[in-house]
């Protein structure tokens, strides 16, 4: 697991090597936790199928049950 701490208030932020690597873990099927105003979210490629089964495993969430 990496980390990374991208301040939304730097200018031009989305150029980041931090951003760009966690763009880059999203593509690769990875997830990557994301802060909220309240909890942290998963956030994953919607497109694929093996990111989204891998959201349900991380949760240990129920297929059944939808994201």
């Amino acid at each position: 697991m990496r980390r990374w701490t991208i301040d939304p208030n730097t200018r031009n932020w989305m150029a980041s090597p931090e951003f760009t690597a966690a763009v880059r873990d999203l593509s690769d099927g990875h997830l990557v936790a994301v802060p909220t105003e309240t909890v942290y979210g998963l956030a994953a490629d919607a497109t694929s199928n093996a990111a989204c089964a891998a959201i349900f495993t991380a949760k240990g969430r129920p297929r059944f049950n939808p994201l």
